[in-house]
């Protein structure tokens, strides 16, 4: 049975820590000198004030049951979107809602997807909450929520797994509540790192914690027109080297520091072969790029718009539209893909390729040795058969869905390649596609009835579909 006053009350309370984060973007407003402090403020009161409402109308003590947990992740991720989107609405720099909603749920998301023609045009606040958003919304709203929440309950566990990427969701304490406590401060440690070699190589103290909130965020979005191709190509290495990090599992981190050693990263599968994936896509994509007559920048550009493309970052520093079809083909490629399981990235994920490659070797090895009794092994673990066909179901409906929006969006004269990158980029939680959307370009010319389509594209890429398309069963509100 699902009792909405229960998961009213939770969603109230993420609506509060929305409205308070929603506040940090004042300090830059009042810097600055900007209008737009009232706009922030009314949002952040409007927030704040409506999770108030909720979490007192339906307060209880009562703990979220399994189905429950389903709909605080999907409605909260929802509400933080519609919320988080009031400061633009009010701001009067977006034409429409569509527009507001879209680059709030992209920055939740992480997607970094814009509508934004000219970023440099936003105010500095604006653009502050623009990259918090995404900060927020790499590790997880949620996870941020029950390392914050004390009550949560055995549930929490259920919202955990529901949120966090990738098919095998690790623990790194007994307690769930503790894990996504220390996820959250590897995460801040981490960021903190990023942020002091972004200003000291260069980045003001702005534009410095703006691209680390969207850099671990795996995010993308940038403060200036150019991305990163404004900057140094001292600053492009660090933010080579950091989306690399954000694209791995913060898991791997964590007991680094903990062991003292760097063990744990040879010997993880997963991690292994994002590695062999970054190598040799980036081995392909200098070779595409002879065109390029500096050694240093042929491979900066090429492990930049690699390492960019595969964690679903999107930052950007070459149009590779412009490369040649082998550096393109790469690329459209590596947009199937995404970093590992537990990390800020999002997409199919390495983990579950691995599962699907050696689920097809099996099938193959049963072909010969019909009688054979094979199990399959990711790491040091035996995965069931529930979980294998869970995976494989996952990568069905992820293309199905890439098709359905892809013809959705051709009904309403997109054109297709347009329209097949800009469903394939929102729902892997990339950012930049090919055609209107390309590199250098934006989803501002999208209908904007597509920009929803692809909100909702976003959406379910980042819960990774399931807890968000349950809600829609008649039966899960009727039982």
């Amino acid at each position: 049975m699902v009792r909405k006053e229960v998961i009213l009350n939770y969603i109230g309370k993420i609506l509060i820590i929305i409205g308070i984060s929603m506040l940090t973007a004042i300090i830059w407003a009042v810097y600055y000198n900007e209008n737009e402090i009232w706009s922030i403020l009314i949002s952040s009161a409007i927030t704040i004030a409506t999770g108030l409402v909720l979490s007192f109308i339906y307060r209880n003590n009562n703990e979220l049951n399994y189905r429950e947990g389903f709909a605080v992740v999907s409605l909260g991720w929802l509400s933080a979107s519609l919320f988080g989107s009031l400061p633009f609405v009010f701001s009067g720099y977006f034409p429409t809602f569509a527009d507001a909603f879209f680059e709030t749920i992209s920055g939740f998301t992480t997607t970094g997807a814009s509508v934004l023609k000219d970023i440099e045009a936003l105010p500095y606040s604006l653009l502050f909450w623009r990259s918090l958003t995404q900060w927020l919304g790499g590790m997880g709203i949620m996870a941020l929520f029950i390392a914050i929440i004390v009550s949560m309950g055995v549930r929490a566990n259920q919202i955990f797994r529901a949120e966090v990427p990738g098919p095998i969701s690790e623990k790194i304490s007994p307690r769930i509540r503790e894990t996504a406590k220390l996820l959250w401060i590897t995460y801040v440690i981490i960021s903190a790192v990023l942020f002091i070699l972004l200003s000291t190589f260069g980045m003001n103290i702005f534009d410095a914690m703006c691209h680390t909130f969207t850099t671990m965020a795996t995010g993308g979005f940038s403060t200036k027109n150019q991305s990163i191709a404004f900057y140094s190509p001292v600053i492009q290495w660090i933010i080579i080297i950091f989306m690399f990090i954000a694209g791995a599992n913060f898991s791997l981190y964590y007991f680094a520091f903990k062991n003292r050693t760097l063990k744990n990263f040879y010997y993880n599968t997963e991690f292994r072969f994002y590695v062999y994936i970054v190598l040799g896509a980036a081995f392909l994509v200098f070779i595409a790029l002879n065109h390029y007559s500096g050694m240093e920048e042929r491979i900066r550009t090429t492990l930049f718009q690699v390492i960019s493309i595969l964690t679903t970052t999107g930052f950007a520093t070459s149009d590779y539209e412009k490369w040649g079809s082998l550096g393109q083909t790469v690329i459209l490629l590596l947009m199937f893909i995404g970093g590992c399981a537990g990390s800020t990235a999002g997409n199919v994920k390495v983990g579950r390729y691995i599962i699907i490659l050696k689920r097809a070797k099996i099938e193959l090895e049963q072909m010969l040795h019909p009688k054979a009794l094979i199990s399959l092994r990711f790491g040091d673990k035996v995965l069931s058969n529930s979980l294998i066909i869970n995976v494989l179901q996952y990568f069905f409906l992820y293309i199905f869905l890439i098709f359905t929006g892809t013809l959705i969006l051709g009904s309403m004269g997109v054109d297709i390649l347009t329209s097949f990158t800009a469903c394939v980029s929102c729902m892997g939680n990339i950012g930049p596609g090919f055609g209107m959307v390309g590199p250098v370009e934006n989803y501002a010319d999208i209908p904007y009835i597509g920009k929803y389509v692809l909100s909702i594209l976003m959406l379910l890429g980042r819960l990774e579909i399931y807890p968000a398309l349950i809600l829609f069963m008649p039966k899960y509100w009727k039982e």
